[in-house]
């Protein structure tokens, strides 16, 4: 049964949109699912994938202006591709980012603005004992999210599911990203779903500083 468990954690993201938020960058956008949940906040969203299909698909779904925000989609390689330094307010990779180089995420971090935020939702290899166990732990809790989703498509009540893109085994254990992350997002947070994901946050330093003392 048909569950997507990158737009599970959709509302977990957006948890996280610094305020305000203007323009978005989301990286390996696949159908654009997240991208129109930020347009729909009114954010102006640039959303590239490697994958022609899946832009196309996106293009396709997304109306001009998705809800107040405008999503521009690109089919590109990101990293490949030459990102604006501060440009963003918020950076989102959802199950994107273990495709690419981790290192790709100094360029993101350089993309982004004073108090920009930048949100990587991941997926790591297991390699510990606590990993494997949350992943047992992780099997009950997806059969029933599966089967609430085919519940709700019996009905009628549905909503779009992102087809399956072309993906690629994680190669580094959370440890290892927890590492990488030490320094190249100094500052940054992480966090172990239960879903066989991570939470990986990162906040801009805001060049103003702290408001001085009365």
């Amino acid at each position: 049964m048909p569950f997507d468990h990158n737009a599970h954690y959709h509302g977990l993201l957006l948890r996280h949109l610094p305020d305000p938020c203007r323009r978005a960058l989301d990286v390996g956008c696949g159908t654009g699912g997240f991208a129109r949940r930020l347009a729909r906040l009114g954010v102006d969203v640039d959303a590239v994938d490697p994958a022609e299909q899946a832009i196309a698909t996106a293009r396709s779904l997304t109306p001009a202006t998705a809800g107040g925000g405008r999503v521009r989609f690109r089919r590109a390689d990101i990293t490949q591709t030459p990102l604006p330094a501060g440009a963003y307010d918020y950076i989102s990779c959802l199950a994107s980012i273990h495709h690419v180089p981790f290192a790709t995420v100094a360029d993101l971090r350089r993309a982004l603005r004073p108090g920009g935020v930048l949100v990587i939702l991941g997926c790591y290899r297991e390699h510990t004992l606590a990993d494997r166990l949350v992943s047992l732990a992780a099997v009950p809790v997806n059969a029933l999210y599966r089967l609430g989703t085919a519940l709700r498509e019996a009905a009628g009540r549905g909503g779009q599911v992102s087809p399956p893109s072309v993906t690629a085994r994680p190669a580094m254990t959370l440890d290892q990203v927890a590492e990488a992350a030490r320094v190249l997002l100094p500052g940054s947070t992480l966090r172990r779903l239960l879903l066989w994901r991570y939470l990986l946050v990162y906040r801009e330093p805001d060049e103003r500083g702290p408001a001085p003392a009365p």
